[in-house]
Order: C-alpha cells, then structure tokens, then sequence
C-alpha cells in the first residue's frame, strides 16, 4: 500500500523543474513513475523517498499539510537543490488548490462597499462539479482595463497553453505541466486567480490522463483546455471584464435580518482531498442561500459533514436539522452566490421546518422543467453553474438504461429525462438510491436537482420526495418532512408503496421502452468535431494533422455538410489544415514553429462546438406534440 503523499504547492514544483538541465529534464517523467509507491512516512510527519544509497529525498509539509515552500523540500545528492530526484518526489505528490481555506472575517458596514467586506476562500470542489466555472459565451463586461503586469501573465499563459495543446497527453509530461504552474502562478501574481484556477485543471487533467486514473474523462480535459484557452486569449487581448478576472476570495456583504428554510443538503467531495457538506436553504421570497462545511477530509469528512453541527451564530442545529429546519438569522453576511457567513456578529435562532408542498419551496415544482432550464441556459455560465442551480420537477419512472434512470416528467407531451448520480462515488449513497427507484416502475417522484447542461435531458438529483396526492409514490417518515437527501439517506423497501400497486402503475410510465430513449445530442453529426477536438487533446497537434489526412477530412466534414452544419465542418477543416500546416526554410528548419495559430483553431472549433452542444441541450427539454424528443439536425 503506497504512502499518501503531502500536496506541494504549484510554484514548487515549477521551481524545481525549472532548475533542472535539459538532460535531466528529459529523464524527469521516467524518474517520476513510482515515486509515491517508494515513499515512507517518518514518525515526525515527513515524507521519504530513497534514491539509491546517497540519495533521499524528504518532503516536511507545514502546519496545514501541505509543501509551500521550496526548503520543505531536500535531497542529500550532490545536486540538491537543482537535483532530478527532488524535482520528481515533488512532481509524485498531488497539487495543492492555489491557496489554503482562511477562516471568514468579520464584515464591515455596508457603507464600507462590497470591495471591502469580510471576505472568505471559496471551498473546493462540491458534488456539482462547483470547481468548474465554463467558459463564458456571454460579452465581456465593462470594468478597468488591465495593468501590463495583468496582460503580461495572461500572454505568458496563452503561451504555455498552447504549447501544452499542441504536445497532448502524451507529450505532456512533467516539462510541460511545470511550463503550465510557472504561468499559473504569475497569473496568481497578477490578480488573475480565474486563470490560475484554469490552468490547474488543466494541469491536473493532463496527470490523470497519463496515470490511466479510472475517473479521468479525456471530454473533461478537453473542456478544460477550452476555458484555459479562452479565458487566457480574451485576458491576453485586454477585453475582459470582472467576469474572467475572477476573485480568490468571496466578498461578503451585510444581509440584514433573513428567514431561511431549508430545502435539502448534499456531500462534497473535491478532487484535491477536501470534503464536506452544502445545505440549501430558501427565504420566503424565494431567494436562494446556502450554508456550506468544507475542510481537508475527502470522503470521511464528505460522509460525516452530514451531521456536523451548523456553524453560523450559535444555531443549535446540524446540517441534517437545519435541511429539515429554519433559521432566523440577525445581523447576516450573504456573498454574492448566496453563501451565508458566520462572522462573530450573527447570530441566528431556529426555525421548525417545512415541507416541500409548503411555504417558499413550493414554487419550485409549479413550473416545468423545461422552463426553469431555458432560464439557467439563458444566464451566463457563471449563474448557470452555481451550487445553488436547482430545479424540481414531478417525474414518473420509466426504468433503467445503462447508468442513466429514465423519467417522465409530468406535464403533457414530456419528453424523457435521465437521471444520474449528482456524485458517483461508491462510497456515497446517490447510485444506490437511483438504482433502488429504477426498480419501481410507474412510481411518483418529486425530484430537486441540477440540470446537467453538458448532457441532452439530464438532471442530476440531489434530493427525492412524495407526489402530493399520488398513490404509488413513496413513503417516507414523518420525522423526514416529505423528501429524502440522496447524497446522505438511504432508501429502503420500507420507504416504497407495495408491490400489488404495482401493476397498475407501470403503465403510467408511457408506451416508450427504456432502451429507445433518443439522445439528440449523441445523435448528431456533431460528434465528429468533438473527436478531432479530443483527438488533438490525446495525441497533440500531430494527432490531428494525422487523422485528417487523406480521405478522412472529407469523411468527417461530408455529414456535417449534409445536416446544414457548414460552419463546423469549416472549422473543422480549418483546424486540420492549421494542423498539418508545418511551413519550412530553405535548410528545413520550422519557419513558425509558434503553435498560436493551432491553438487559436482549434479554440474556435470548440467554442463552436460547445454552443452548439447547448442548443441541443436546450432543445432536448423542450416538450414537443408527440412526448419524443426533438430530432438532432
């Protein structure tokens, strides 16, 4: 069993690489493999790692664990520090988030601006995916032009960008990633932690892909690639507003007196070991908050954070209470996503719960989905992907196709929508309880969740519930208020109507099969320029060049011209042609080996590409006369 290892600091590790020679350099990525399986954690914390008889490398992590600074670092070689055994213990290690979770301030008056209120670092990862932040289609906002520092770091990090494009997965080794931290961390420097943050998954992306990680997804890494480039492309040309600048740390401004009842809450797990819990809440407004618990832990503190006591002005609550509860909050801070704060100047008292049929959670099952959808698609994609996202819907269950949970919402001419776990660890209940419903055919559900708007029809649940008035629904215990979290309860047999109600009920689900459910988005010809794009990310520049030799560029660009998709076979062909496009000089030396014009390429093809994808999204929840859904091109 393989020692857990401290995670080190980007700028660490970009140090470290970069002080190595070109011939060491090049032995980096073979040095690398096996590192964690050789090291061994000493009594007073540290980490080792033995090369050989007069080599050792130790790691010391700080007091929050983790390696921030290069003399955290050693190596008893005659090299050290500029030494390929250090550069590759540290290059073994996770890479820690940008900046470790400081504890909230307290806020200042109002009067004071939201520039200068209490401020706190925004948690990991949650369930739904809250690290990713898409890239924005919508138009810059205007806002201060950026300084030479500002622009500086962002060229610098289009360039690494690029070049990290241009390798792949597979020439995108230690060299490479290290090329990727160094811009990152100038771009720290710079008051630029959107594209910081960008760049790590990227980074993170490209080491999960070469270590063959069964949670590695190569459409993940190619996404991530897209808002690196985009985000550092619209910085670099000084365009960009508030938006792609982005803030390390969220404002908090005064909220006054606020009434919040809760709706639901959810694990989270991040991929950079932090774990925890998010409880969604509702003002009678509608409004939407949430109060969050996310520290280092992974999944033991993702699965015990459930019933972890509130920590917001001495409530007397646990997350579980208070998803089931209310509180009366004087004196609130609130961010700007709806985060409430927990200074020392709230206090907050408890309220007893509501039941999802009543008081301000109502509303949300009143309108069909495809409504509440077209909004979120409607707002940016900053507004589309907050934690706070959430819909409901009242469903009828189809069956089960694969891993995808099959409904049928219950308004006319519905088409059908997928279910999938809000999180598929196995460690946490969401697959177990879906897989459970699945077996129950015909069965009422209300459901709360977030739409998936990179999948056609899909909605990602959170929390499940009784249909007012239904008789084949389930049956949950009073003392759960109507509606169970799936992230942290488990369903039972008990918490199901009876097998005799069964029968009747199944027909309810519709005259569709499970197996015959439509994917618009799978089905268009659109799939060939997610390939090339992909293509590219896997295997580089020369991948592409490859793939699009001979007869297969025209293969490949012929149906998208049939469907009317002329402007993505043009970029696709563009991209192919930039690709294959290695110009040379009368000795055979590369005239312009910059690969800026690949990368811009292949960005536009994937800008292109991922709107695209979202009209078909959109168009997927549409309700149309038949109940089917609509047609790819």
């Amino acid at each position: 069993m393989s020692t857990e290892l401290p995670p080190v600091a980007p700028e660490v590790l970009a140090e470290a690489v970069e002080s190595l020679t070109a011939r060491l350099r090049k032995k980096l990525d073979d040095a690398t493999a096996g590192c964690a399986d050789a090291a061994t954690r000493e009594t007073d914390g540290s980490v080792t790692f033995r090369f050989g008889e007069d080599a050792v490398v130790t790691l010391r992590p700080g007091p929050a664990g983790t390696v921030t600074a290069a003399g955290q670092a050693t190596c008893t070689c005659l090299l050290a520090p500029r030494c390929l055994h250090r550069a590759a213990a540290l290059g073994a290690a996770p890479l820690a988030d940008a900046a470790p979770p400081e504890p909230e301030p307290e806020p200042v008056p109002e009067s004071a601006g939201s520039a200068a209120a209490g401020t706190e670092r925004a948690p990991a990862a949650a369930s739904a995916e809250a690290e990713a932040e898409g890239a924005s289609d919508e138009p810059a906002e205007s806002g201060p032009a950026l300084t030479a520092a500002q622009l500086g770091a962002a060229a610098a990090l289009w360039h690494a960008a690029a070049e990290a494009l241009a390798a792949g997965v597979t020439a995108g080794g230690a060299v490479v990633q290290a090329e990727l931290l160094r811009a990152a961390h100038t771009a720290r420097l710079a008051g630029l932690p959107r594209a910081e943050a960008a760049a790590l998954r990227v980074v993170r992306g490209l080491r999960a892909a070469r270590e063959r990680r069964t949670a590695h997804r190569l459409g993940d890494l190619t996404g991530s690639f897209r808002e690196l480039l985009h985000t550092a492309g619209v910085l670099a040309s000084g365009t960009a507003g508030p938006a792609l600048t982005g803030t390390s740390r969220r404002a908090y401004t005064p909220g006054g007196s606020l009434q919040v009842q809760g709706l639901c809450r959810e694990p989270v797990l991040s991929a950079t070991g932090y774990g925890g819990v998010v409880t969604h809440l509702l003002a009678p407004d509608g409004s939407r908050y949430s109060i969050s618990d996310v520290r280092p832990g992974g999944l033991a503190r993702a699965r015990g954070a459930g019933r972890a006591s509130v920590a917001l002005g001495g409530a007397t609550l646990d997350h579980a209470g208070l998803a089931r509860g209310g509180l009366r909050i004087v004196g609130a801070t609130v961010s700007a996503e709806g985060r409430l704060g927990a200074g020392r100047g709230v206090k907050a008292t408890p309220l007893p719960g509501a039941a999802w049929t009543d008081g301000p959670a109502a509303p949300l099952f009143a309108r069909p989905a495809a409504e509440a959808v077209a909004e979120l698609l409607a707002a940016p994609a900053e507004a589309a992907e907050t934690e706070t996202a959430l819909i409901g819907c009242d469903v009828t269950v189809v069956g089960a196709t694969g891993d995808h949970l099959l409904v049928r919402e219950a308004v006319p001419h519905a088409p059908l929508l997928r279910l999938l776990p809000a999180h598929p660890h196995p460690e946490l209940p969401h697959t177990e309880n879906l897989r459970r419903i699945a077996s129950y055919p015909g069965l009422r559900l209300r459901v709360l969740g977030r739409p998936d708007l990179d999948r056609a029809a899909t909605l990602r649940p959170v929390a499940v519930g009784p249909v007012p008035g239904a008789q084949y629904t389930l049956r949950l215990p009073e003392d759960w208020l109507g509606r169970a979290d799936l992230g942290y309860d488990r369903l039972q047999g008990e918490h199901f109507p009876a097998p005799d109600a069964a029968t009747e009920a199944a027909g309810e689900a519709g005259p569709v099969p499970a197996a015959d459910a439509p994917d618009p988005l799978a089905d268009a010809p659109l799939w060939r320029v997610r390939r090339l794009l992909e293509t590219g990310v896997a295997g580089g520049r020369r991948a592409v060049a490859e793939a699009a030799r001979g007869t297969a560029a025209q293969a490949a660009c012929g149906p998208l011209r049939r469907a009317g998709l002329t402007a993505a076979a043009d970029l696709a062909t563009a991209l192919a042609a930039e690709a294959d496009r290695r110009p040379r000089d009368a000795f055979g030396r590369l005239a312009d080996p910059s690969p800026d014009g690949y990368a811009w390429a292949w960005l536009a093809a994937a800008t292109h590409l991922a709107a695209a994808e979202r009209s078909l999204v959109a168009a997927s929840w549409t309700a149309t006369p038949n109940g089917a859904t609509p047609a790819a091109p």
